[in-house]
Formats: C-alpha cells, structure tokens, sequence
C-alpha cells in the first residue's frame, strides 16, 4: 500500500468517488481504486503502517536514501526544485534535503490537502531558508507545476514503491508524464523489489491488523462520502500474492450474503466475493530498466540495500548524458 492521490476528503457528498465506486462495484471482479484510501484517517493510518515491523519497505528505503544520498547529490543540479509525489509526511524527504544545498525550493504533492498542509507547515519551520510550495493534486492526472519552479531544474522524488499500485501502462503513463515537464533534470525513484512470497504476504497483513482497518477505512469513506451503508467488519482483509504478475494484492472479502445500499443504488455480495482495493508491483532491476525505456528515461543508479529487497533508482532523461 503506498500513496496514489485523489480527491479532497473535505467534501461530504463526493461525488466523484461514488461514480468510480460504483462503476467499480459494478464490474467482476468488484474493485474499487486506491487512490480512495487517503483521507485523513487513512493517511494516519498508513503513517502507522510504515512503523510496523512486518511492513520493511519504509525502513529498508530510508537507510538506501541515508547510505547513498552523496552518490544521488551528483544528479541534482543547483538550485533545483525538488518535487515529491505522495508526499505523505514527508519524513524521507527530510534525509535529502539535509544533504542537499542545491535544492532551493521542495513542492509536496499529495493525496489529503488538510494533511499535506500541515506536513508542509512543518517543512517550512524545519529549513527556514526553503521555499516549499504544496500542491494537492491526482497523480493519475497531469499535474500543473507551480509557477514559482519555472526556470529552474526540476527534480522529481516519487518513494514508497508507490509506482507499483499502478497496471504497467498507467506507471509507463505516470513516467512519460513526469519527463514531460519542463526543466526536469532527474527522478528519484523508490522501488519495491521481487522477494519471498511469505515476507510480501507479512508485510501487507501485519500481526495487529493496522493493515486490515487501512483497507476497512476505504468502506467508512464511502458512508461518510458517498452516501454508503457498509458495515466494514462484514468485510475481511486478504493479502495474496499474484506470481504471474509479480504483485500483491489487497482484497475485502464479504463474510455473509450481503445487499449494501451505496447511492442510488444498491450492491450485492455473495459470502466469500472480494472487492479487490489495491495491487503492489514488484520488479526486478530488469523490467524497471525496460519500464524507464518505455518512458523516456535511462537509469543512471540502481540502489539496494544488502538483502536485495528494496531499490532507489535515479532516472534521468534519455536525452542527457549520464555522469557522476
């Protein structure tokens, strides 16, 4: 689980999720997108999740950052702003932007606008001399860069393996889009990678269920939002590991035979039918390569740690020179 973004959970009758909602619910597989997980309480919710000790990603991409951030220095260009998607809290950041003087200006770009508001109001107090500039945006969308970047080298910051919640065509999409901005000089790129099923499966059902109320969470919005009468614990949390298409997948399985009114309408549940909620790709350092290709990009560094779980990669744009 990582950090698509979405739209703003301020909104009490949203009715953007519920036409998504329920053109998911209507499709079989039932699914619906998670880009959905991330109001308030579910970016809380995730915030925990990286704290957990089955869940590696987040600690495994931090010492990556913290043990090569000199080598990923020699990729951004004085005076660059650094643009983070799904920022969350943004405690990654703070590892590069300790090390690197020639970022002048951090644009957070999130999910939750209350949650990246505060987020970037405590950015702003910690480096007194940074111009941080939020923007709330979907990912799945073109983002508009604010005018203040212009001019100046851009370099993108996307960690968590969230690249790997998108099908193989929307992350190519989402890459083709980023090279596409002006003045982008490099991406800094967080990766989950291949590894024993068993430790996958842990790592996205943990031992105290934060996992399972993250998922459950996407229910309550939709009777808080989108005028839904779930009741979240008819649903059980399910990570599966897909081999075929090297990727986790979350699912809330329905435990009776169930008639959910959402909206206007009403959706059925057979006891046992899923709703499948997220995927998580895995790669390996050769479909990234093939991926980054297929995007316009060229991977100038592939950083592991020592069991091999994890990667940051630096892209840079196929039409620049690799050096450093």
């Amino acid at each position: 689980m990582d950090r698509i973004s979405g739209m703003n959970e301020t909104v009490t009758q949203n009715t953007e999720l519920l036409r998504e909602a329920l053109a998911g619910l209507r499709a079989t597989p039932k699914e619906l997108q998670p880009k959905w997980f991330y109001d308030s309480r579910g970016s809380t919710l995730f915030e925990e999740i990286t704290a957990l000790p089955e869940y590696y990603v987040t600690r495994t991409e931090r010492a990556v950052l913290r043990d090569n951030v000199g080598m990923i220095a020699d990729y951004v260009p004085e005076g660059t702003a650094l643009v983070e998607l799904g920022s969350g809290a943004s405690t990654k950041t703070r590892i590069l932007l300790d090390a690197l003087d020639a970022v002048g200006t951090y644009v957070p770009v999130d999910i939750s606008e209350d949650f990246l508001r505060s987020v970037a109001q405590d950015i702003d107090r910690s480096y007194p001399g940074l111009e941080v500039v939020p923007l709330a945006g979907d990912l799945m969308e073109d983002l508009t860069l604010p005018g203040i970047v212009a001019g100046r080298p851009i370099v993108g910051f996307f960690p968590g393996s969230t690249l790997g919640n998108l099908e193989p065509p929307e992350a190519r999409a989402l890459l083709r889009r980023v090279r596409g901005w002006p003045g982008i000089a490099g991406l800094i790129l967080g990766i989950d990678l291949v590894k024993d099923s068993r430790v996958l499966e842990r790592a996205y059902d943990d031992a105290q269920g934060v996992t399972a109320a993250f998922n459950r969470n996407i229910l309550a919005r939709l009777n808080r939002e989108a005028g839904g009468a779930f009741d979240p614990d008819s649903f059980g949390h399910e990570a599966r590991w897909n081999a075929e298409k090297s990727r986790i997948e979350m699912h809330l399985v329905s435990r009776t035979d169930q008639d959910v009114p959402l909206g206007p309408e009403t959706v059925s549940f057979k006891a046992g039918e899923s709703i499948h909620t997220e995927n998580s790709h895995k790669y390996t350092r050769e479909s990234l390569t093939e991926m980054a290709a297929a995007s316009g990009w060229t991977v100038a560094e592939f950083l592991t740690d020592d069991d091999g779980w994890f990667a940051v990669a630096v892209l840079r744009p196929d039409d620049v020179s690799i050096t450093g």
